[in-house]
């Protein structure tokens, strides 16, 4: 009862009291400090929520793209098998892609372009050199009919085949890519650090998704094998003309394989001068359809099996100057005992080779002779051109 009393009687203190402890009422300050606190959170979920997705279609994108590439796991266990024989990388960061173009016919879309024989043959080959501190790129074309010694390799349907003298691309068509890794490797003494395998459909793809590259034609082109009929001048050229144009032999120039891998590698570097000069590298919005399409038919060495494996490959690559990306064919000449074939002319060759392998800086087309007053005999100079040159110059 005393209790009761004292709490009625004190009444209008206690609501006082209890008014200033809380410090809030319906138009105090701790009311709108609550209210911000609400917005703020449901801004953070907002913005977690939105993280969130993107995290998930960044992971969607990278998953796609790298679930594009096939890990040739095969070569990698064929390559693995004969370490011991194979050279050693001589210069840390320097690294050595071998491109392989694939003439199979299978696969969505490649029946076009003739009957599956169950076999493939490399239509076109490029040793690519990247030097160590990413100041320039040198793609060093292997002639298709080029005589030299392929070894004894493990053929596609298990057997091993001997080692033999024969034509380059035989070694694809007899051991599929690690063949080829092993020959280019005897031949060169050069360290192949990566490679990757692109067939007709995923060259087409990656022109399309460029909106075409344009070239210059010096005359009018109509050859029905190769599907191209097209005018004198600049050109801009679709996947399947690009496909057409680069392995077309009876129509363009002299018919000569040699003709074939000049025409390839003017459009490869007009194909990087396209690319550089359009910003896609650093456009998301326009690189998205070009990884897409590149790593579409893509078979790689295991290590490049991903978008981030292809990444820290390439990713120094952005900054190499057009004129720094070169593209040359070993120097070679007519094989004696067939004139349709070719061996390689030495010393130049074996010259070019020491460059790659020790990382020395490779010159294109440069004048023979070197400075007045020089003791130093001048480097060698080989044919080729550069992602610089301009079409229809």
């Amino acid at each position: 009862m005393i209790v009761k009393a004292h709490a009625c009687g004190t009444e209008g203190d206690v609501s006082d009291d209890a008014g200033k402890a809380a410090g809030a009422s319906a138009s105090g300050a701790g009311l709108k400090r609550r209210r911000r606190r609400r917005r703020l959170g449901r801004a953070g979920i907002a913005v977690a929520v939105l993280a969130a997705g993107a995290v998930g279609v960044g992971w969607a994108v990278y998953a796609k793209l790298s679930g594009n590439i096939t890990s040739d796991e095969a070569a990698a266990a064929e390559l693995a098998r004969y370490e011991r024989e194979r050279p050693t990388a001589l210069v840390r960061g320097a690294q050595n892609v071998l491109l392989i173009g694939s003439d199979s016919r299978a696969g969505d879309g490649n029946a076009r372009y003739g009957r599956d024989s169950g076999t493939e043959r490399s239509d076109t080959t490029i040793l690519l050199h990247l030097a160590a501190g990413r100041d320039s790129a040198t793609a060093v074309s292997l002639p298709r009919d080029l005589m030299l010694d392929v070894p004894g390799c493990r053929g596609r349907d298990g057997s091993r085949t001997e080692p033999v003298f024969a034509q380059f691309n035989y070694a694809f068509a007899a051991g599929g890519s690690a063949c080829s890794i092993r020959t280019v490797e005897k031949l060169t003494g050069v360290r192949v650090d990566h490679h990757v395998v692109v067939d007709f459909q995923g060259f087409k793809k990656m022109v399309d998704a460029l909106d075409g590259v344009e070239v210059c034609l010096r005359e009018p082109v109509d050859d029905k094998d190769a599907g191209l009929r097209l005018p004198a001048g600049r050109v801009t050229l679709d996947g399947e003309q690009a496909l057409g144009y680069v392995r077309a032999r009876k129509s363009l120039g002299d018919g000569s394989d040699t003709d074939r891998m000049d025409r390839q590698q003017r459009f490869l570097g007009a194909l990087v001068n396209k690319v550089q000069s359009n910003g896609v590298l650093l456009n998301p919005v326009k690189l998205y359809p070009v990884l897409d399409a590149a790593t579409s038919s893509l078979t790689t060495d295991p290590n490049l099996a991903s978008l981030r494996g292809l990444y820290d490959l390439v990713r120094g690559l952005r900054d190499v100057p057009t004129e720094r990306v070169q593209f040359l064919t070993v120097p070679r000449e007519a094989y004696p005992g067939d004139p349709n074939r070719d061996q390689l002319v030495q010393p130049d060759a074996g010259r070019l080779f020491a460059r790659l392998r020790t990382d020395e800086p490779v010159t294109i087309a440069a004048p023979a002779g070197g400075v007045p007053g020089d003791t130093e005999p001048p480097a060698p100079t080989f044919s080729g051109n550069t992602a610089d040159e301009k079409v229809c110059e």
